[in-house]
């Protein structure tokens, strides 16, 4: 299934929670072969059904939307729909909850879950302040456990999350400079991390770098670029995080005719052009 269009939102955004464990697009469906990744992911038909599949070899089943478990195959068509799409991270407080209502693969969605979540809502505030009490109206209609409440940050933690967000690309995120900075052992910044944000260091370096990529992506910067801006080694190591953790390429983020996308086009047709003139005329 294509990805649609995920929204820009900055890092520092006023009113962007501390830990936003969302990525979220709307736009028209697509079809998927039966696939798998870490990402758990809320897709749900803005009008009308999609039909989904459990497994590899399941029976497909119709349903207003779906959400899948992570690392469990699944196939979904949503073909002529559109449709809202959520990524959430699995380690986080709002995807362990989600899990515990999927049963270990996926849970359908059905038309007045399905209302109950879309109305009002745009990808952009949930990717801002509003994606927090979205998650836990998820919960509740899926029948999962309550989020917790908000937590109290550590005032190191504060400082080290002003430190990630004016950390350059390709700087040092290594567990004792980051403890460094902050004035804490590496194992107290461990545990006053998970405890303030809910999941451990490496998870939110790793979906953070993730968010970013996909808003540079969207924006229309060429794939590399991207990786580099997001802190990947290059686009092969952010093509294969993309696939493992969200089930998509990150090409599959560029909007129809963005620049990168036009750019490619154009850089299609010059080729066919030179081509063209290059193959001799046919005999009469």
């Amino acid at each position: 299934m294509r990805l649609p269009t995920i929204p820009t939102v900055r890092p520092d955004a006023p009113g962007l929670p501390l830990w936003p464990p969302l990525l979220a697009a709307r736009g028209p469906g697509g079809r998927s072969t039966s696939h798998a990744h870490h990402g758990m992911h809320v897709v749900l038909a803005l009008g009308g059904d999609l039909r989904v599949r459990a497994g590899d070899r399941g029976v497909w089943g119709r349903a207003a939307g779906v959400v899948t478990a992570p690392d469990a195959p699944h196939a979904i068509d949503a073909s002529g729909s559109e449709v809202l799409i959520v990524f959430v991270d699995p380690e986080s407080d709002a995807g362990q909850s989600m899990r515990a209502a999927t049963a270990g693969s996926l849970r359908v969605v059905g038309a007045a879950e399905r209302d109950a979540l879309v109305d009002g809502v745009t990808p952009m505030e949930l990717m801002g302040s509003g994606g927090a009490a979205w998650t836990a109206r998820v919960v509740a209609a899926l029948g999962g456990e309550r989020v917790r409440s908000p937590r109290a940050v550590h005032p190191r933690v504060r400082r080290l999350l002003r430190v990630l967000q004016a950390l350059p690309p390709g700087g040092d995120a290594s567990l004792d400079t980051l403890a460094r900075q902050v004035g804490l052992s590496p194992g107290r910044l461990m545990h006053v991390f998970t405890g303030s944000i809910g999941v451990p260091l490496r998870p939110y370096l790793a979906w953070l770098r993730l968010q970013r990529a996909a808003a540079a992506v969207v924006s229309g910067r060429p794939l590399g670029e991207a990786a580099h801006a997001a802190g990947f080694a290059d686009a092969a190591h952010m093509s294969r995080t993309f696939r493992r953790m969200l089930g998509v390429a990150p090409s599959e983020l560029r909007p129809a005719g963005g620049p990168a996308r036009a750019a490619h086009a154009r850089g299609r047709s010059v080729a066919a052009s030179r081509q063209a003139r290059a193959k001799p005329p046919e005999r009469t």
